[in-house]
């Protein structure tokens, strides 16, 4: 399994803080959002690591390759060229070639998540799997889940009809994979570039596609996009967040071998 991690957006709600640095680079305890994605998918046995960037990209290059040095041949940097116009279904669609044909787990870079949310998730069975959290979050994607099935999938969902809370992570079966992007072409191909790849991921939901789910189990986590969020990833996940969920310091630029 390959890990892609959307990375490519500006970030404009939280700019005040970040002054224009991406925000995956925000600093928790001396580690950024990206270091702790990164180690928990090493932790969880991914070692193929795309990152997609856009805005500043650079720094989130010289970030990685500085902070991983041991590790640097788990990297491969994506360019999106449009990311001022574009949403991350066109960051995720350059992604494709990369991909190839194996499954994979993508991450919105902006999450901030205790490791242990993606050892269940690299090892679902669902052809797609969405993490969520049953807790109602506001201003963050939700789903509807019947028969065990995600069936709905939109920020648009409201309190009483939701099932969960989307946390923007997923994975991707290889069988799921070229389906993904066929679909993700149709939707650019209609001009619908400013889209989520949910969009297309529901569309396939709507033609029969199986999308699992896999909860959080009150694991912490924030999908930091604005200054209040920022302040709830401090206050509520950050504490939980210790280094003895990882790998000892030590041995943080080795990469462990893919399960």
């Amino acid at each position: 399994m390959k890990a892609v991690i959307l990375a490519a957006g500006r970030g404009t709600r939280i700019e005040a803080v970040t002054h224009g640095m991406p925000k995956c680079l925000l600093d928790f305890g001396g580690r950024t959002i990206l270091d702790y994605q990164i180690e928990g998918l090493w932790a969880a046995g991914v070692s193929q690591i795309g990152i997609v960037i856009g805005h500043n990209g650079y720094q989130i290059v010289d970030h990685v390759t500085r902070t991983f040095s041991d590790g640097c041949d788990s990297f491969h940097f994506i360019h999106n060229p449009l990311f001022a116009t574009t949403n991350n279904i066109y960051s995720l669609w350059l992604a494709g070639e990369w991909i190839g044909l194996d499954s994979f787990i993508c991450l919105n870079a902006d999450v901030l998540c205790h490791p242990a949310i993606l050892l269940p998730a690299v090892s679902g069975k669902a052809p797609v799997s969405m993490i969520v959290d049953p807790q109602w979050r506001d201003e963050t994607m939700k789903v509807v889940i019947r028969n065990h099935s995600v069936v709905q999938m939109s920020k648009s969902i409201s309190r009483t009809e939701y099932s969960a809370t989307y946390i923007g992570i997923t994975t991707f079966s290889r069988q799921v994979a070229p389906l993904l992007f066929d679909e993700i072409g149709r939707v650019l191909g209609e001009g619908r570039a400013d889209q989520f790849f949910n969009a297309a991921v529901q569309r396939l939901v709507d033609r029969g596609l199986h999308v699992g789910s896999i909860r959080t189990r009150g694991l912490p986590w924030a999908e930091i996009d604005d200054p209040a969020d920022l302040q709830f990833a401090w206050s509520f996940v950050f504490p939980r967040l210790t280094r003895s969920s990882f790998a000892p310091s030590e041995e943080r630029n080795q990469v462990p071998a893919v399960a």
